[in-house]
């Protein structure tokens, strides 16, 4: 699902650097949850948010890395805090979608629980392979050559239920094809695999495996956008190589518990967009292959509601399990 341009613009107004501190809240620091270990995407899109919020809050924003459990831990810490606005999390699609879609024993719910700030940023996936394994040059010939041995195939990916997981899986559906799943524990340990040969192919996230293509150590056949990536822009998009209804981003985004009083929750969500519209902002996150979305609180609940249900669909239909 792809947010409008109409939903985009129906935003709370951007306020002036130090105008929230006027108000009742906040009186103390905020802490602000990551679910996995720093330097991944959702640690990175939380320290861009923070370092501008302080400023725009009056009070210290303080990201706190609680990784474990693929983010329940953070996820349980999240949904058992005072609805104050003192706690928040930033984290991923699996930590608010992909999570309720395969483990139904999750120690939360990320509808019920969460109370959606801002989609702060999307980036697409990338279907990537190493060209020493895989004797192909572009979509084509790795699809003729997954037809004809995707049973001795095996992809790579950060984990049971991350985005590159749904995705390769999704791909399978659709193209029809078989691979064998391979999970690592992080984005940078699968595409460590796919360099070694450990593995054929991958989607992995454009933002952690950029450096690698620019490099030549693996070769990208697909990108997973609307349209073509200025980072990737001769790799064509899945609907060029005839895949259509296939647009997949990972995204990071900023989560409350639920109950949030109507004020915090205003004074929260114009921040995070000032914080994400930020020059300094969109020039970060844009270097490593982020779209800046920042939408408001309604439509990303929306958002996710929708990809909830995607990913859903594909959990049944291709009977994964969480390991």
């Amino acid at each position: 699902m792809r947010l409008s341009r109409r939903a985009l613009l129906a935003t709370p107004a951007l306020l002036p650097a130090g105008a929230l501190a006027q108000g009742e809240w906040p009186q103390r620091p905020i802490t602000m949850l990551v679910p996995f270990v720093a330097g991944g995407p959702s640690d990175i899109t939380a320290r861009v948010i923070a370092s501008k919020l302080s400023g725009i809050l009056g009070q210290s924003v303080v990201v706190e890395n609680r990784p474990g459990a693929n983010g329940a831990v953070a996820g349980q810490v999240l949904a058992r805090a005072p609805a104050d606005g003192y706690t928040l999390m930033t984290g991923s699609i699996g930590v608010f979608a992909i999570n309720a879609a395969l483990r139904p024993n999750l120690p939360y719910n990320p509808l019920r629980d969460f109370q959606t700030v801002t989609l702060a940023v999307t980036t697409p996936n990338v279907l990537i392979i190493n060209p020493a394994k895989v004797p192909a040059t572009d979509y084509a010939g790795v699809l003729a050559w997954l037809k004809a041995n995707g049973r001795n195939v095996s992809y790579a990916t950060s984990g049971v239920g991350s985005s590159e997981h749904m995705t390769m899986e999704l791909f399978k559906l659709r193209a029809g094809v078989e691979a064998t799943h391979v999970p690592y524990q992080g984005g940078a340990a699968a595409a460590t695999s796919l360099i070694a040969g450990d593995t054929e192919l991958t989607f992995q996230n454009l933002s952690g495996v950029a450096a690698h293509i620019q490099a030549g150590r693996i070769k990208p056949v697909m990108v997973t956008s609307e349209r073509r990536n200025p980072t990737i822009p001769d790799v064509p998009t899945a609907a060029e190589v005839g895949l259509s209804d296939f647009v997949v981003t990972s995204w990071q985004a900023t989560m409350a518990p639920a109950g949030l009083p109507a004020p915090v929750l205003a004074k929260l969500e114009a921040g995070c967009i000032q914080a994400l519209r930020h020059p300094e902002s969109v020039q970060r996150l844009s270097q490593i292959g982020f779209d800046v979305v920042a939408s408001s609180a309604a439509e990303f609940r929306r958002f996710q509601e929708a990809e909830i249900d995607r990913w859903k669909t594909v959990v049944d239909r291709a009977n994964i399990r969480a390991e």
